[in-house]
């Protein structure tokens, strides 16, 4: 029995088709905001600037994190996750920071390093309250960069070389954005986006008011929201706000990759921009950040691994470039913002304890949320994306709980009632020392011009972040299209439905962690926000995060030191390629190699691919391209060989060509060393 990332805490114990539908999505258009409370100076615009950082980890022997399986450890690379950075400055010099990272979430612990970094580096430039840190929730990421004890459970714990990786790029590409600081512009557009996305919980969605299931007549976002981003007439980057989960890519791959989003930024970048990662600062950065999430599955055919095709490979490309198309459609269609003022807010939240004015709830009476618990259905999973245990079913009913005549006796009664009509399986925020969840989070506005961006700690799901959208957009009297929800924001806390959507108890509700008013307390925090906003005032911080860092047990950490297999040095070729190819086909080389762990490459590759030039060889791919894939094995104790492939892409020069992996191999006292190994010659037809 295989375990996912959707019962990890029960083991703690481009077409715009839609443009005539009344109501629909496509019904909305930017424009500009009223009025704001602060404006920067008349005629003046913004700062704008853009950087990008690599932010992979261990590539081998390392949990990965998104479905959180146990035996889904790494086991090579398909792609380098990457980390961009967007720096907004206005005539007054406020500023925000967004970042959008190829992960699967930004955890607390990550962004509080981040945070500390930049303020050794910049004093108070960059705050928490300006810098918004998220990700595209590739479910083929490295994990372990948690210190929430749930959340790195399947990891075998807290990794630090993984968390060292995201910490560390994360600052870099903030630190190359706040360098390329230089006058520019931003426009915003929408285009609408109906194959890239299914609903994986319409029988909860259905439960939602009218008014909600109208403004998403196919029970989908179709939105995608973009900004251009320029310095004077040169696009320097792009922001595309798509809701679809990081999930083509199945729990059965154990290649690191940012899944469908990380491969529409290099699409973007790489394939239309001509950005070469290795040849220095990139002149274009793209991102495709999630909004609300949730309920958004790629797998078009619900099930995991389908549609468009029965190839996750194939579904994450494709998956990928219908979002690249839809975003460039929305990039030529981007009308400049009037405004050029930035600002922001945060507030903390305790979410496991808030008491929400009946303005928000359903049933207009004043309710409370409770300490985090995990639901029967969370562990059921979802069958769309990533099934769990099976004899788990999602819905308020179990036939092995009713049997068993119910599992939540260890739970409080009063845990019980406040969590109703979820079946209480684990009551995770009880647990010793503080939870093994968060919830003290931070909810965050960022404006920059006529744009407002909502910032959540959660997977949303569509009706919560519009009904989040909404809140905003009233409390700040601006139009609702100019207010874009951004789910996985700074920190992670599993789900967010609606109470109508909870009361379903499909998977995303028993996720909801506390309870059927989570989406009200959420509501009602970011009113403030948005009151705040409006009128200049200030809010209080409120609670402090708290810091688990003092101890964070981990296993599978320390690299056995390597040896090469008998007869043989590190470097050796065991297997050449064909003499010769053609387009369509696969290169294949094999090497005796050292442990990836030894030494990340970060900022650099394990190998290249590379084309004779007359008398020298010249880089023509590495294992950052789309057309590569770099597989690690054991053999033996000590042993490791590198697979190396090439699949010949449309458009190859023909030529002479070579592969030469970059390896690193560790002797018994700890020493590491650089290995290099060099293919045969081929020649590509």
């Amino acid at each position: 029995m295989t375990i996912s990332r959707r019962s990890v805490l029960a083991g703690a114990a481009a077409a715009p088709a839609l443009a005539a539908v009344a109501h629909s999505t496509a019904s909305a258009r930017p424009r500009s905001a009223a009025s704001p409370a602060h404006r920067s100076a008349a005629g003046r615009g913004f700062q704008v600037g853009v950087g990008l950082s690599d932010m992979t980890g261990p590539v081998a022997e390392n949990g990965m994190m998104g479905y959180s399986q146990f035996d889904q450890r790494a086991e090579g690379l398909h792609q380098r996750t990457r980390v961009r950075a967007y720096v907004f400055a206005d005539a007054d010099d406020n500023r925000v920071v967004y970042t959008c990272a190829d992960t699967c979430m930004v955890f607390q612990a990550v962004h509080d390093a981040v945070l500390a970094r930049l303020a050794a580096t910049f004093g108070a430039l960059y705050t928490e309250k300006n810098v918004m840190l998220t990700a595209v929730h590739s479910h083929a990421a490295c994990g372990g960069a948690s210190q929430d004890y749930a959340y790195s459970l399947a990891t075998l714990g807290f990794q630090p070389q993984v968390f060292d990786a995201e910490v560390d790029g994360t600052v870099e590409a903030i630190v190359a954005a706040h360098e390329n600081l230089a006058a520019g512009s931003v426009a915003y557009g929408r285009s609408e986006l109906t194959d890239a996305s299914v609903n994986r919980s319409r029988a909860a969605f259905d439960r939602n008011p009218q008014q909600d299931r109208d403004y998403y007549p196919l029970g989908i976002d179709t939105a995608m929201r973009v900004l251009r981003i320029s310095q004077g007439a040169e696009n320097v980057g792009g922001i595309g706000w798509f809701p679809t989960h990081g999930a083509s890519l199945t729990n059965e791959n154990h290649l690191i990759s940012g899944d469908n989003k990380g491969a529409a930024a290099y699409f973007w970048e790489h394939d239309v921009a001509g950005v070469r990662y290795l040849d220095g600062r990139p002149g274009f950065v793209a991102c495709f950040p999630q909004t609300n999430t949730g309920d958004m599955s790629p797998n078009l055919d619900l099930a995991p691994g389908s549609g468009p095709t029965d190839d996750e490979f194939e579904n994450t490309r494709i998956i990928g470039q219908r979002q690249l198309a839809a975003a460039r459609t929305a990039f030529e269609r981007a009308v400049p913002l009037s405004s050029t003022t930035v600002d922001s807010r945060i507030m903390y939240l305790d979410m496991a304890n808030q008491v929400v004015d009946g303005k928000y709830t359903p049933d207009g009476q004043t309710r409370r949320t409770a300490p985090a618990c995990v639901g029967a259905a969370m562990a059921a999973g979802s069958t769309e994306d990533g099934p769990a245990i099976e004899i788990f079913t999602e819905g308020t009913h179990n036939p092995l709980i009713d049997v068993l005549g119910g599992i939540d006796a260890e739970t409080p009664q009063w845990l019980v009632d406040a969590q109703a009509p979820k079946l209480v399986l684990v009551p995770v925020g009880l647990l010793p020392p503080d939870g093994w969840v968060p919830h003290v989070l931070k909810i965050q506005i960022i404006r920059i011009g006529d744009v407002y961006v909502v910032g959540g700690p959660a997977e949303f799901t569509i009706v919560s972040g519009l009904r989040i959208r909404r809140t905003v957009a009233d409390e700040l009297g601006v139009p609702l299209e100019n207010v874009v929800f951004q789910g996985y924001a700074n920190a992670y806390s599993s789900y967010c439905t609606t109470p109508e959507e909870y009361d379903a108890q499909q998977y995303e509700g028993g996720s909801t962690l506390f309870g059927r008013n989570t989406l009200p307390a959420y509501q009602q925090g970011f009113a403030a926000l948005a009151a705040a906003m409006r009128t200049g005032a200030d809010v209080p911080r409120g609670p402090a995060p708290r810091d688990l860092s003092g101890f964070q047990p981990g296993f599978g950490r320390d690299v056995p030191f390597d040896a090469p297999l008998p007869g043989r040095d590190f470097g050796d070729v065991l297997q050449q390629p064909a003499a010769a190819v053609g387009v369509g086909d696969e290169v294949a080389v094999e090497f005796v190699s050292g442990h990836p762990k030894n030494d990340l490459h970060r900022c650099g590759t394990y190998f290249e691919v590379q084309r004779r030039d007359g008398d020298r060889w010249i880089r023509h791919a590495d294992d950052g391209d789309w057309a590569t894939k770099y597989r690690w094995r054991r053999q033996g104790i000590n042993a490791s060989i590198a697979r190396i492939t090439w699949d010949v892409p449309a458009g190859t020069p023909a030529g002479t060509y070579r592969i030469q992996h970059f390896g690193n191999w560790k002797n018994p006292e700890g020493t590491v060393s650089a290995l290099t190994g060099t293919s045969a010659e081929f020649v590509v037809r």
